[in-house]
């Protein structure tokens, strides 16, 4: 015990006297690991008569909690000193030019729907936007779709819990804009949509472009000559373009619009399952209780309207085969668009 004071001033001298954190901690193990040199020193209290075994080891504590403090001290400063240093090290001169820049370009969903809008408004269309929070009335029922309708399903639709939805297609801006303008009206919605499905050619978020022309003595052959006038130029190439009597709530009559395939020119091929044929949009006569609904006369005023998903027709315009590649920001797969389709 009498060599406890000199013991201690000894192992605060070193631990001051180090440079480096493997040279401290190596002082620490020395000093305060298991057989540390104070700690042999809490050993040695059994030789000590019992009256005067409390008084050495409070000292010996004292000492060991002295030392822990010393430690940790110039623990924090080598740390210090060493991020310093990194950080002198490191240093960056803001002002050296850049190195590794390369040019951006555009995604190609973001250049499909580009090539969409500005197409349509050489059509004399107006691009129209809404929220993708919808409610209810927007979003179903102003498109006269039923209560019991499968689109109305948890399984399909994504809902709050105050009974808000993301909007399942972007017709709820078709009635967004009867309602703030009127009628006449042609307009295209082109945004992002949410449905609960993912797979390689579905996905929870995807874009989709709406359309819609109300006015007075608009026909069925108005419709038909918008859309094949479209997919021409979109693809740019002449197609064949077939429509297929189908069932839509918010359009009457309504049909399934078909293009001649894209990458066999109608021939047959796996795209197509051999049949020559795509199925590219959905369409039809605006049905007079939306009109109602938005408060347009049906009597008066007749519309078409149209949907297709603006994924799909990027798809196909760029030879992408899985949907999931637009989402994964692969760079290897984006630069391909940059050089080809710039």
């Amino acid at each position: 015990m009498t060599d406890l004071t000199a013991l201690t001033g000894q192992a605060l001298a070193e631990v001051a006297a180090c440079e480096a954190l493997a040279a401290l901690e190596e002082a620490r193990v020395r000093w305060l690991g298991k057989k540390g040199a104070l700690t042999e020193q809490l050993k040695s209290l059994g030789a000590l008569p019992a009256h005067e075994r409390p008084a050495a080891g409070a000292r010996i504590n004292e000492a060991k909690a002295k030392l822990q403090a010393a430690i940790e001290a110039r623990r924090t400063a080598l740390e210090r000193m060493q991020l310093e240093h990194e950080l002198a090290e490191r240093r960056i001169d803001v002002t050296l030019p850049g190195r590794g820049e390369e040019a951006g370009g555009l995604h190609p969903l973001t250049r499909a729907r580009q090539r969409i809008e500005t197409l349509f408004r050489r059509a004399g269309f107006e691009v129209a936007s809404g929220p993708e929070i919808e409610d209810d009335f927007h979003n179903f029922e102003a498109l006269n779709i039923p209560p019991d309708h499968p689109a109305r399903a948890l399984h399909d639709t994504f809902y709050f819990p105050d009974g808000r939805l993301l909007r399942t297609h972007t017709s709820p801006v078709q009635i967004r804009s009867l309602l703030t303008h009127g009628a006449p009206i042609a307009l295209i919605a082109p945004g992002r949509v949410y449905r609960r499905d993912s797979d390689m050619t579905h996905a929870p978020m995807f874009h989709q472009l709406e359309g819609l022309v109300v006015d007075e003595n608009v026909s069925f052959a108005h419709m038909k000559a918008a859309l094949h006038g479209f997919l021409q130029a979109f693809f740019e190439r002449d197609l064949a373009m077939r429509l297929r009597p189908s069932y839509f709530p918010f359009t009457e009559p309504s049909a399934e619009v078909d293009m001649s395939c894209v990458f066999c020119n109608g021939k047959g091929c796996r795209t197509c399952k051999q049949t020559g044929w795509l199925e590219i949009s959905g369409c039809g006569m605006v049905h007079p209780n939306v009109l109602e609904a938005s408060g347009v006369d049906p009597e008066r005023y007749t519309g078409y309207a149209f949907g297709a998903g603006i994924d799909r027709l990027a798809m196909l315009r760029y030879g992408v085969n899985d949907l999931r590649l637009f989402f994964e920001n692969d760079l290897r797969f984006l630069r391909q668009f940059q050089a080809a389709f710039a």
